[in-house]
């Protein structure tokens, strides 16, 4: 039985010898072949040149180089696309997922799970910040998504070739691939893990990305929001209503009171705040829309090495 590791990179020159000597010898273990498919997508540092002098002296590395940087969701699909193993691991070079569960997740596909998450049991490595929005994230995720997902799992996981054929015809642009894996209906097998912090280079999510992609996630799995703007609407409208006519009655029972300016300026920027969100919300989701009716390549490769 063939493993194929996917490992996504960018600017991660610095990584990649210390990734290679932590996870070889745990593969070499196993009872599996294996093969590494680096995936560089789209790196201005020296990346592609170590990679590709790797890939000439190790007939286990393979290479596909990505024509720009397109996203690590787009480049792990360039990966799977690529991957001839029986089953496909996912790991990030900078060793914060530690190689030691491997044989974890290895053993429970051969018990028969298609799909293998590992859940982050411990987040100390981040920020307060970071931790905070990310449990937030999942809670309201969960609360609007039909199909849910477990909580802290990363991207450090296993698929069965039956679930990576599944996988690969699922061919949105704003991708997600935590909820896709969920969405291909496999029952997952959750291993949880302690993350050790970054050890080498730097993390290339900053909280901004972080925003957008929390962002892909609701909106490609989710219309609640679109639905919530509906109700918050309508309960404006009958309170605007019922306010309407307490204006009327009290006008024509006491006379015309002194205007209130201070009050109005208040209503009517709050009404104008309720609009401009939910203006917000149906762009977010007509930018996606946008995206996906070019029909553009979700990706487009340079050069491969190895294969």
């Amino acid at each position: 039985m063939k493993l194929t590791v996917i490992i996504p990179v960018h600017n991660e020159v610095e990584t990649l010898d210390a990734f290679l000597a932590a996870v070889t010898p745990v593969l070499e273990q196993t009872e599996h072949t294996f093969e590494y498919l680096f995936v560089d997508d789209g790196s201005k540092d020296a990346t592609f040149s170590v990679l590709q002098q790797k890939a000439h002296t190790n007939p286990r590395i393979k290479v596909v180089r990505l024509s720009r940087n397109f996203g690590k969701e787009c480049a792990l699909l360039a990966g799977f696309d690529n991957a001839g193993g029986d089953a496909v691991l996912v790991m990030d070079v900078d060793l914060q997922d530690p190689p030691e569960v491997i044989p974890d997740m290895l053993a429970a596909w051969r018990e028969g799970a298609k799909v293998v998450l590992t859940r982050r049991d411990n987040r100390d490595s981040d920020s307060y910040w970071k931790r905070s929005t990310a449990g937030w994230f999942y809670k309201i995720y969960n609360a609007m998504a039909r199909v849910k997902i477990p909580d802290n799992v990363s991207d450090f996981c296993l698929l069965d070739r039956e679930a990576v054929d599944a996988f690969v015809q699922l061919r949105e642009r704003c991708r997600f691939n935590k909820g896709l894996f969920a969405w291909i209906g496999y029952e997952p097998v959750v291993i949880p893990y302690m993350r050790p912090a970054r050890t080498q280079g730097e993390s290339s999510w900053p909280m901004a990305k972080l925003w957008s992609f929390a962002l892909d996630g609701l909106t490609s799995f989710s219309t609640r929001p679109l639905k919530l703007w509906t109700y918050i609407g309508s309960i404006i409208a009958v309170l605007s209503l019922f306010y309407g006519l307490f204006i009327v009655i009290r006008t024509l029972l006491y006379g015309v009171d002194t205007p209130g300016y201070a009050s109005l300026i208040a209503v009517v920027s709050f009404l104008g705040g309720i609009q401009l969100v939910s203006l917000g919300v149906l762009g977010e989701y007509l930018a996606r829309v946008y995206s996906e009716v070019k029909d553009r390549p979700v990706y487009l490769v340079r050069q491969k090495i190895g294969f």
